[in-house]
């Protein structure tokens, strides 16, 4: 008698099992289709925009606001409103961001190299943190994710959940640079948009373009509207450090350098406005 009681519970049990798997699996397939839809949505949307996955390069600089240092709240609401509108047509974004804000490698003359860029990558941790934090106030689901492990505030690098992410709508931030002293984070932002297939970086300065000489010291400074890679790297223009121009150079990724002060200007150059100076 009991042997029968225990044998049926067994079997009330296999069926509730069943029955949990079968819910497991129908939330599991309701969820790949409505990341299907939402990737049909998204695409409807993008016929008349020229680019439609995009790499930001976010100076630490930019988000410091006038003064260049710490993160100034109003500046980086204002970019932050930026890439919401891109996000919104559809553009799927990714952000490289510095840390010049809050340190440079050349602050650290005194010490070893390897530390004072170590200390930059945590720089750009920072300033990630806080993009994520205003992009999300703004409804935006992102991800931080840095090339250096840590975990308890964010993703490890890996391409293939970055581009999975950005198939869903979400913003991927990349932070801590390439991960290694002696790069820079313009290297991170050419490796970075390599990785993900990006068809454009855009590269925020607080000038409107590429100038034969700095614009601020020699009023006679021509703009480009556009340029080659071979040119910036013959002239020793300042755009990116060689490395990074060579690494775009070699694998063909277009680069558009903009004024980030200037409102609207993303969403101009995804719709494919000519702002600013267009490098190939």
């Amino acid at each position: 008698m009991r042997c029968c009681k225990i044998q049926r519970i067994f079997c009330r049990l296999k069926i509730l099992l069943k029955k949990f798997i079968k819910l497991f699996l129908f939330f599991g397939a309701y969820d790949r289709m409505l990341n299907k839809i939402e990737i049909i949505r998204r695409t409807m949307y993008m016929p008349n925009l020229k680019y439609k996955r995009v790499l930001l390069k976010l100076s630490g600089e930019a988000i410091g606001g006038k003064e260049g240092r710490g993160v100034d709240a109003e500046t980086l609401g204002k970019i932050c409103d930026e890439i919401k509108k891109m996000v919104d047509l559809g553009v799927e974004v990714a952000i490289v961001v510095g840390g010049g804000n809050f340190w440079r490698g050349r602050y650290g003359h005194q010490m070893e190299r390897t530390t004072s860029d170590y200390m930059g990558m945590l720089a750009t941790t920072m300033n990630g943190l806080a993009l994520q934090d205003s992009l999300e106030a703004r409804g935006l689901a992102t991800r931080l994710q840095t090339a250096i492990e840590m975990r308890q505030i964010a993703e490890p690098y890996i391409r293939r959940k970055a581009t999975k992410h950005l198939e869903k709508g979400r913003v991927v931030i990349f932070a801590c640079g390439t991960g290694n002293p002696f790069f820079t984070t313009d290297t991170a932002a050419a490796l970075r948009s390599a990785e993900i297939e990006a068809e454009v970086i855009l590269l925020a300065k607080t000038i409107d373009g590429v100038y034969s000489a700095d614009p601020k010291e020699n009023k006679n400074a021509t703009k480009y509207d556009e340029i080659t890679y071979l040119d910036i790297l013959n002239q020793d223009l300042k755009v990116m450090d060689s490395t990074a121009t060579s690494l775009c150079r070699d694998n063909q990724i277009p680069l558009i350098v903009f004024g980030i002060s200037e409102p609207e200007n993303m969403v101009k150059i995804i719709k494919g406005e000519k702002i600013g100076t267009y490098i190939k």
